[in-house]
This record gives C-alpha cells, structure tokens and sequence, in this order.
C-alpha cells in the first residue's frame, strides 16, 4: 500500500485542522492506519489509530482534542485537530501495518508503510 498525507497548512490557534491519508494499491480495510506526528528535535509520537475495516480506533493518551475516522468508500483516513495550539507544530504522518498486529498504539518503527508527512504550523 503506498499513502499520501495532506491538509497540512498554516493555522492560529484555536482552530482546527483536518488531515487526509489517502491508500492506493491496496484496500485499508486490511491494515491499522495511525498518525503520528514529529516537531524538530523531538521523537516521532503516536496519536491515533484507525482500522478501517472494523471502524476500531485507538487514541494516545491525553489526546482528546485529535480524533480519527476512516472512510472506506474513499479508502482515506482523516485526523481532526480541534482547538489548535503552538505546539501542534509539527510534520504529521501516516503509517499503516497488517491490521491483524494492531492492538495498541506502539513506536514507530513497528509500521511498514509510511506517507511523505504534512507540515502543520500553528501560530499563536
């Protein structure tokens, strides 16, 4: 499966935002989809998992302004970001593995298959 992030952009603070995986060569239907998310000089971080088969979702910890859906008809998964702040600045990627690996939102080399990344810039 090859995935191709977007939706990134340029933002104030308190908005929200809504980042698109698009899937080609394969149906996501067979994989877990998750987010992450890198600012400069920090670790890639997870934030939200989706399968889009089942409608399953994962979210990380103290995540609760991001939430996650799947779209099979469209073979896409979306983040939303809501209340935006500064330090949501950050490229944001999407990573996908066999769905049946997936039961918990795990590090980041655990995912085979990556998007190029979509830069969010929040300003405040």
């Amino acid at each position: 499966v090859q995935l191709q992030a977007s939706g990134g952009g340029s933002v104030a603070a308190g908005g929200s935002l809504r980042l698109s995986c698009a899937g080609t060569g394969s149906t996501l239907r067979n994989y877990a989809v998750c987010w992450f998310r890198q600012a400069p000089g920090k670790e890639r971080e997870g934030l939200a998992c989706a399968a889009g088969g089942s409608g399953s979702t994962w979210l990380a910890d103290n995540k609760g302004r991001f939430d996650i859906s799947a779209d099979n008809a469209k073979n896409a998964v979306y983040l939303n970001i809501h209340s935006l702040k500064p330090e949501d600045s950050a490229v944001y990627y999407c990573a996908a593995k066999d769905l049946d690996l997936m039961d918990h939102i795990d590090g980041p080399q655990e995912y085979d298959y990556w998007g190029q990344g979509t830069q969010v810039t929040v300003s405040s």
